[in-house]
């Protein structure tokens, strides 16, 4: 009898796992998803100027585009940056959270098993039964396995898999974003600073002009019409140093933050004055397929893509039958002391089916709103793409007309600067009256502070250009990753 049985259960199992066998070879359904690539332009539509060149851009450069502009401090700042930035350890915790989903969906491939024990005392009623006690003791594993014939399991995984794969890239996107932001607000720190120095240069002269003016009315060569135009510009100049200051202070407190520092951090550090960094003389921006092919947003709108087609399968597979194996195996027994003997044994083992035979068309709606939502994605990608164009075109444009620019305001500060001194001379000998010199000052004064602001410009204009390329995030991708545990 317990041979007959035996042979009864593997018949069972051999036919459970033949039919496995047989139906796991079904294609799962929903759409095969397709990597779409950028339709990107031959070339860039902005005139090169300014240094710029469309040659293959240096791996190696990109990855690591702050030290072109040799500044070892901006090059101490990035470094801590990449380690403390709060952002940066946000987005790492979210691929963690997105490796744990993967995980999840990828449980509903095995089967599972749980265990139970229970051990019971009862009294039956004695007006309903006999009024005895009895124990019963029970202990037993239960196993099921949900057949992924129609491969909803499977398509979850693919979707959990390109949703781990956007979290990543969403990682690297959150870095070249933070590495611009390091460099162009260590910019605009030195930008203020000279801005600083320039008014405070200046505030020197008008000072002395002032001083001039005042002994000069004192001793009655002049009347008191110039002491007061000299003083009414000198104050304008000094009104001008609060608010530069307030610039600067902010822009401290913006890097230490950047940094995972508390503001404040940073004032001592960057108390030095030192000057704008300069330019390279070269810089490669590649073509734009190379670009877009490199740009951590659109490889994440590409992969959200992805992971949205998946879940067209998902939800398909909810209108096919699932398929099940169940088993348990256990001991029973009113006594204790009889619980583990072999009569206490107790098994079962079946295949189950369910099927969802109406619904009221809602497995068909959420198939409906799967694809419309990857109808939305693809738009996303799409619009990623012609943000990027956009972004690079207009900061190449910027870059180099800011570069002209700066060249114009050289050449007026310099002829500004030579005007306040003849006028300086031509006052100070009787040849023209105060007003040249006013001006002349006013003029030497407002050049001088759109030179540095320019100044200024140019670089972050580079930066900006570094960021719209997707440069930096492959220098310390290794190394930002979270270790898998």
């Amino acid at each position: 009898m317990v041979n007959g049985r035996t042979r009864r259960m593997s018949d069972v199992l051999i036919l459970a796992a033949m039919t496995f066998l047989i139906l796991a070879g079904c294609a799962a359904v929903g759409p095969d998803y397709t990597r779409v690539t950028p339709d990107a332009p031959d070339e860039w539509h902005a005139e090169l100027q300014g240094g710029l060149t469309a040659g293959m851009s240096k791996p190696e450069t990109l990855a690591r585009w702050w030290t072109t502009l040799n500044d070892a401090e901006l090059d101490s700042l990035v470094a801590r940056a990449v380690n403390g930035n709060l952002d940066l350890k946000n987005a790492r915790a979210r691929i963690r959270e997105a490796r744990a989903l993967r995980g999840i969906s990828k449980a509903g491939l095995f089967p599972t098993l749980d265990a139970n024990a229970s051990a019971t005392k009862r009294r039956s009623s004695e007006n309903s039964g006999s009024g005895k006690e009895s124990k019963f003791y029970t202990a037993d594993f239960d196993a099921g396995w949900e057949l992924d014939v129609f491969g909803g399991v499977r398509r979850s995984v693919e979707a959990a898999q390109a949703s781990l794969e956007a979290t990543q890239e969403d990682l690297y996107n959150t870095l070249v974003s933070l590495l611009a932001e390091v460099a162009l607000n260590y910019v605009e720190v030195r930008t203020f600073q000279a801005r600083l120095a320039v008014t405070e240069d200046n505030i020197k002269t008008q000072q002395d002009t002032y001083d001039l003016n005042q002994s000069r009315y004192q001793a009655g060569i002049i009347d008191e019409l110039p002491v007061q135009q000299s003083l009414r510009i000198l104050e304008t100049s000094r009104s001008q140093i609060p608010a530069l200051k307030t610039g600067l202070e902010a822009a401290k407190n913006r890097l230490a933050v950047l940094l995972g520092e508390q503001p404040g951090k940073l004032h001592q550090e960057l108390a030095a004055k030192r000057p704008i960094p300069e330019l390279p003389k070269t810089v490669v921006i590649g073509i734009p397929a190379e670009t877009l092919r490199h740009r951590p947003d659109i490889r994440q709108a590409e992969r959200n893509l992805a992971a949205q087609t998946a879940r067209i399968g998902v939800a398909t597979a909810d209108l096919y039958p699932k398929f099940r194996l169940f088993g348990t195996i256990g001991l029973e027994s009113l006594s204790s002391k009889d619980f583990f003997e072999w009569a206490s044994r107790t098994w079962s083992i079946g295949p189950g089916v369910s099927w969802n035979i109406f619904d009221a068309g809602a497995i068909r709606q959420n198939i409906e709103v799967q694809t419309a939502r990857q109808e939305q994605a693809l738009i996303q990608y799409e619009a990623a793409v012609l943000r990027a164009q956009e972004e690079v075109e207009n900061v190449l444009v910027a870059y180099a007309k800011e570069q002209l620019r700066r060249e114009f305001l050289s050449n007026a500060a310099s002829a500004a600067q030579r005007a306040a001194l003849v006028a300086q001379d031509q006052y100070q000998a009787g040849l023209v009256d105060f007003n040249n010199v006013l001006d002349a000052q006013r003029s030497l004064l407002i050049l001088q502070d759109q030179l540095d602001q320019s100044n200024g410009a140019v670089i972050t204009n580079l930066v900006r250009l570094y960021k719209a390329l997707g440069g930096g995030w492959t220098s310390v991708e290794p190394a930002l990753m979270p270790r898998k545990k």
